[in-house]
């Protein structure tokens, strides 16, 4: 990116900003999570804030919200300093925020949601009559139709979001924090998204929009700020700058954006899903009779929009959850509610759970002990009750080097290490075995650009080698770039099995929410 570049983004808005913050670091007990950070947000502009995983953008939101205080700084609203305790302040400033996950309670309608925590009361009842006119009034303005008296567990996912933005705006935001708001939606209700953004934007709101997603940010952004390890590294044009520029701005260095692989070379079945059932934690139907073969030499990627019993089917695949119908062939061997050990040894399979810090490592151990969490009790590891503890130092040594690991030393707790120095860990544990099967469950989630490359150019590599590949992704993208077929589930079924070559955005995203891409009818 051209210093040019930079300058023409700074001086695109040049007159006095709706919100500054200037000069704003952060320091958390061993961590500087921002450092002297200026940032300027003007009136009917969306603001795209880019960053890998930890580089302080949710810090920095935060502190404008009024969750945290800074160390250091000051921020302005409409050109006056102004001190923000809490949440509260924000909002009695015109800030609202929508978080990543959304704050709504479920068993309580989109009117009680709304005004909860900012009840309008006529002779001491709740005037929920109002309340639901006002809401009216926002989603006909806004063009975000919501029913005021449906119950939000009720509501699909995007409609839950439109919820939250319309809290913010019940209570009077000029200024709007959405921090990762596409994580959750459709291709169709993404672009639902932002074309209330720009709607928004043409009325006169303030945007600050959080993403990771690079293609997202020059779609939206009339601007783009970079933050990297906890500093402002730079200010772009989404007219005059590329994905390419931008990674590169993020990490400190190129990188490759495109998913380099040939042709697949596809052998035997070695994963076999018949007519799979099985329930979620509640007790409530999760899988209703799954159906998936993936073979040798081939990735298969699952897409769907989260909790249409992704995470569920893995966990059935690799003995984590118990099916209530159905079988699971591994290599031909019946291995249909088998525990998770036998699954692993004799089906060869390997397994990158979506939740690493739950499943995939112990945040306590070493470096050299997490990578040794699945075959500690084998030798060269140990001998009896004996561990051997220069071998699994040796055999750490040698993955680190091998899966670019960047650690101190073997011994530092893995807790120590960023996110995605952690998955690369998780990754180069299960990686660094014989196997024949690969589980990927969100395999880059919340992990840098960098990183990112790496973990794809390993799971292709596995692919290359005849190693058969079920992928689980919420990141459409990652699904595309990645796959030679690709599984659609939706509501615990899969709705559809397509060719890469057949599958495009549109068509996947129609099948993610439930409608046939062919004929626009509901699906299944």
């Amino acid at each position: 990116m051209t210093t040019a570049q930079l300058t023409q983004a700074q001086q695109a808005n040049a007159g006095s900003p709706k919100l500054a913050v200037n000069g704003i670091t952060k320091l958390f007990p061993g961590v500087v999570a921002n450092k002297d950070i200026d940032l300027a947000l003007h009136e009917g502009e969306i603001l795209a804030l880019l960053g890998e995983n930890g580089a302080g953008k949710s810090t920095l939101m935060n502190i404008i919200y009024g969750l945290y205080q800074p160390t250091e700084g000051r921020i302005l609203v409409d050109g006056r300093p102004v001190d923000l305790h809490s949440p509260r302040d924000a909002i009695d400033l015109g800030i609202g925020m929508v978080h990543q996950h959304f704050q709504l309670v479920p068993v309580m309608t989109v009117i009680d949601n709304i005004m909860l925590g900012s009840e309008s009361v006529d002779r001491g009842l709740l005037d929920r009559e109002s309340v639901s006119a006002q809401i009216n009034e926002l989603s006909e303005r806004y063009n975000m139709p919501v029913d005021p008296n449906a119950v939000i567990e009720d509501l699909p996912v995007g409609v839950q979001q439109r919820v939250e933005i319309l809290k913010a705006l019940y209570r009077n935001a000029d200024i709007l924090i959405l921090d990762e708001p596409t994580s959750v939606l459709t291709p169709q209700e993404i672009e639902g998204l932002f074309k209330v953004m720009e709607l928004l934007r043409s009325q006169g709101k303030s945007i600050i929009f959080i993403t990771h997603k690079l293609k997202e940010v020059l779609r939206i952004a009339d601007r783009i700020a970079v933050l990297r390890r906890g500093e402002m590294v730079g200010e772009a044009d989404p007219a005059t700058v590329s994905q390419e520029d931008l990674a590169a701005l993020m990490v400190g260095r190129k990188v490759t954006l495109e998913v380099e692989k040939e042709a697949a070379s596809a052998g035997e079945v070695l994963l076999q899903i018949q007519d799979i059932e099985a329930f979620t934690d509640l007790g409530e139907p999760a899988l209703r009779g799954v159906s998936l073969d993936v073979l040798a030499g081939e990735i298969v990627g699952v897409a769907g929009v989260q909790g249409n019993g992704q995470t569920e089917l893995v966990e059935v695949v690799t003995g984590l959850r118990p099916a209530t119908a159905g079988s699971v062939r591994i290599n031909n061997v019946d291995m249909t509610n088998a525990p998770p050990r036998r699954i692993t040894e004799e089906g060869a399979i390997c397994h990158v759970p979506e939740d690493r810090h739950m499943y995939g490592m112990v945040d306590a151990y070493s470096v050299a002990d997490n990578l040794v969490l699945s075959s500690y009790y084998k030798r060269p590891f140990s001998s009896g009750l004996t561990m051997n503890e220069q071998a699994i130092a040796q055999h750490a040594v040698e993955l680190v080097a091998q899966f670019d690991v960047r650690t101190p030393s073997v011994r530092t707790s893995g807790s120590s290490l960023s996110g995605g120095n952690q998955q690369k860990m998780v990754v180069a544990r299960e990686f660094g075995r014989p196997i024949r099967l690969l589980v990927a469950a969100q395999p880059t989630r919340g992990i840098d650009v960098g990183s990112i490359e790496f973990i794809h150019s390993q799971i292709v590599a596995k692919r290359d080698e005849g190693v058969a590949v079920l992928l689980v992704s919420y990141e459409l993208d990652e699904i595309m770039a990645l796959s030679d077929r690709i599984a659609v589930m939706f509501h615990g079924q899969i709705s559809a099995i397509l060719p890469r070559s057949q599958a495009t955005r549109e068509k996947i995203g129609l099948l993610m929410a439930g409608v046939s891409a062919e004929d626009g009818s509901p699906a299944g």
